[in-house]
C-alpha cells in the first residue's frame, strides 16, 4: 500500500509529527522521580523550637484574665473551667466531632461531578474495518475517526440508593460519637473538678503551716546547736545528749518532709488553673463545717441519680446504639444498589459531528457472590450488638458499685476529718501550754520543739483529712453525674463563672440531687 495512501485530506489534520509531546513526559517524568529521590529528614533547629514554643507560651496565656488578688475555691475551680488547657482540648474533640457530624451529612446528598480533561497522541488513530458479511477489507479501509488531540468536559448528576442508605446510618453513627464525646468532656471535667479542690486544700495547708513550719524549724536548729556545743563540753551524760539530738533530728526531718510535701502544691494548682508558674498564690479558705446531708439520702435515689446521668454508663448506651446502626449497615450491603445518573458533555473533536449531548442513565448491580458471605456478616454484626449490651449491662453494674463505695467513702472521709480536727485541738492546746512552761522553765526546749512539732503534723493530717473529704465529694459528684451547669464556659466572663460554680457547690452541700437532666 502507497504511502500516500495513508495521507488522506482530512480539514484541519497537522501533518507533521508531534515529536514534542514523548520528549515533555519523559521531561515530567525525570522530575518527578528526582523529587521523590531528594526527600531526606529534616530536623528541627533550636531557634525554630524556639520559636514555637515561645509562640505556644504566648499562646497558653492569651485571653487568661490575671490574678490580682486571693484566689477562693469557687475562683480556682472557674478558672479550670475556662481557662485549663487539657479542657480545652476536650472541648475541641467535642467540636471535632460535630464538625464529622456536619461533613457526614453531604454525604446523604446527590454526586454532581465536574470534569475537564485533554488528551494528545503523537500519530492519527488509524483503524482498519472489514465487511461483517464477506470479511473483505472494507473500502474506506483504514481510516480515522479520532483527532490527534481535544479536550473534553462533562458534568454528571449521579445518586446511588445504596450509598444514600450506608451514609443516612453512618451520620446517626456521627451523632451518637458526637454525644459520646460531650460525654468524655463532662467526665473530664469531674476528673479536674476533683484535681482542684484536693490541690486547693494543699495551697491552704501549705500557706497555714509555712510560718509554724519555719519557726519551729528555726527553734529546733538553735537547740540542736545548743545540744552539741553542751555534747561538747561534756556538761551532760553523753549518752543522754546523744538521745536529746536524735530526737531533735527526727523532728526536723518531720518539718523537713512536710515541708517539701507542701512544696509543689502551689505550682500544680497554677498549672490546672493555667495562671504562671512563678506567680505567688494565696488562697482564701472556704468555711469548713462539713454537712451529712449527704449520708441521709437514700441509696435508691443516689442509684437512681447515676444510672440516669453518670457519663460513662451514658456513653455506654450510645455505644450500644453504635453497634446496633453497624448492623443495619451490613444489612444494607446485602441489598441490590440502584444508581441514577444524567449528565451534560462536550468534546471539541473535530470528527464529532455532535460534539454537545447529554447522557441519562440507570443501573442495577448485585454482587450474587456476596450472598456466600451475608450469614457471616450478619453474625458479626450481632455479635457486635450483643458485645455493647454486656459492656452496657457491666458498665451499669460497676457504676452502681461505684455509688456504694464512693458513698461509704465520702462518710468516711467525714468522719477522719472529725478525728483528725480533734486530734489537732488536742496537741495546739499542749504545744500552747508546754510552750508557756517553758517560758517558767519548767519545761525544756526540746519538749517545746518536739510538741509543736506533733502541733504541726496534728494540722497536716488535718488538711489531709479536709483533702480526702472534697476529692471523695468530687468522686461521689462524678459517679452521680452531678457538675456546674454552665453552657458555653469559655465565652462566660470569669466572675459570672465563678458565682456559677458557686451556686453548683452550695447545691452539693444542700445534699441535692437531679433526678432529671438535660444534656
Amino acid at each position: 500500500m502507497p504511502a500516500s495512501f495513508l495521507r488522506l485530506p482530512v480539514s484541519g489534520r497537522r501533518v507533521v509529527a508531534r515529536r514534542s509531546a514523548p520528549l515533555v513526559s519523559t521531561l515530567f517524568a525525570a522530575l518527578l522521580l528526582g523529587g521523590c529521590a531528594s526527600f531526606v529528614p529534616e530536623p528541627l533547629t533550636a531557634p525554630e523550637i524556639s520559636a514555637a514554643s515561645a509562640a505556644d507560651r504566648a499562646a497558653m496565656q492569651q485571653d487568661v484574665e490575671p490574678l490580682t488578688g486571693p484566689l477562693s475555691l469557687e475562683e480556682a475551680i472557674a478558672r479550670a473551667i475556662k481557662y485549663n488547657l487539657e479542657r480545652r482540648a476536650r472541648v475541641m474533640e467535642e467540636a471535632i466531632a460535630a464538625g464529622q457530624l456536619d461533613v457526614g451529612k453531604f454525604d446523604l446528598l446527590p454526586k454532581l461531578v465536574a470534569s475537564a480533561g485533554y488528551r494528545d497522541r503523537n500519530n492519527d488513530l488509524i483503524t482498519n474495518s472489514v465487511d461483517s458479511v464477506t470479511g473483505a477489507p472494507s473500502l474506506a479501509n483504514p481510516y480515522i475517526s479520532s483527532a490527534r488531540s481535544a479536550t473534553t468536559t462533562d458534568l454528571t448528576f449521579s445518586w446511588s440508593l445504596l450509598d444514600f442508605g450506608q451514609s443516612y446510618y453512618a451520620s446517626k453513627q456521627n451523632a451518637d460519637r458526637l454525644l459520646i464525646a460531650g460525654e468524655r468532656r463532662r467526665k473530664a471535667l469531674h476528673i479536674l473538678v476533683q484535681d482542684v479542690r484536693t490541690v486547693f486544700w494543699r495551697v491552704a495547708c501549705a500557706q497555714k503551716l509555712r510560718a509554724d513550719i519555719q519557726t519551729t524549724l528555726n527553734d529546733a536548729e538553735s537547740v540542736l546547736i545548743d545540744a552539741r556545743r553542751a555534747e561538747a563540753e561534756r556538761l551532760r551524760n553523753p549518752l543522754d545528749a546523744l538521745r536529746y539530738q536524735r530526737q531533735l533530728l527526727e523532728n526536723l526531718r518531720l518539718l523537713e518532709t512536710i515541708d517539701q510535701e507542701l512544696s509543689t502544691s502551689r505550682v500544680e494548682l497554677a498549672n490546672l488553673t493555667n495562671l504562671p508558674l512563678v506567680q505567688n498564690i494565696t488562697v482564701v479558705e472556704p468555711a469548713t463545717a462539713l454537712d451529712t446531708r449527704w449520708q441521709k439520702i437514700p441509696v435508691e435515689a443516689m442509684e437512681e441519680q447515676a444510672i440516669g446521668n453518670n457519663a460513662d454508663l451514658r456513653e455506654s448506651f450510645y455505644n450500644a446504639r453504635i453497634a446496633s446502626q453497624e448492623t443495619r449497615r451490613a444489612l444494607l450491603k446485602l441489598f441490590p444498589g440502584l444508581s441514577f445518573n444524567y449528565g451534560a458533555n462536550h468534546s471539541d473533536d473535530e470528527y464529532l459531528i455532535n460534539q454537545n449531548w447529554t447522557a441519562a442513565g440507570i443501573q442495577v448491580s448485585f454482587n450474587l457472590l456476596g450472598l456466600l458471605s451475608a450469614p457471616a456478616q450478619m453474625k458479626l454484626a450481632d455479635a457486635g450488638v450483643a458485645l455493647a449490651d454486656q459492656k452496657r449491662m457491666a458498665t451499669q453494674m460497676a457504676v452502681l458499685t461505684q455509688v456504694h463505695v464512693a458513698r461509704l467513702h465520702y462518710a468516711n472521709a467525714v468522719h477522719q476529718f472529725d478525728r483528725a480536727d480533734a486530734i489537732w485541738k488536742v496537741d495546739s492546746e499542749i504545744a500552747s501550754h508546754v510552750a508557756r512552761r517553758e517560758e517558767a522553765q519548767t519545761q525544756t526546749k526540746l519538749d517545746r520543739v518536739s510538741n509543736q512539732t506533733a502541733a504541726i503534723l496534728s494540722q497536716l493530717r488535718r488538711y489531709q483529712a479536709l483533702a480526702q473529704v472534697n476529692t471523695a465529694a468530687s468522686r461521689l459528684q462524678a459517679t452521680l453525674g452531678l457538675e456546674p451547669s454552665i453552657e458555653a464556659s469559655s465565652d462566660q466572663p470569669l466572675e459570672k463563672l465563678t458565682a456559677a460554680v458557686g451556686q453548683s457547690l452550695k447545691a452539693w452541700n444542700d445534699g441535692q440531687l437531679e433526678t432529671e437532666r438535660q444534656r
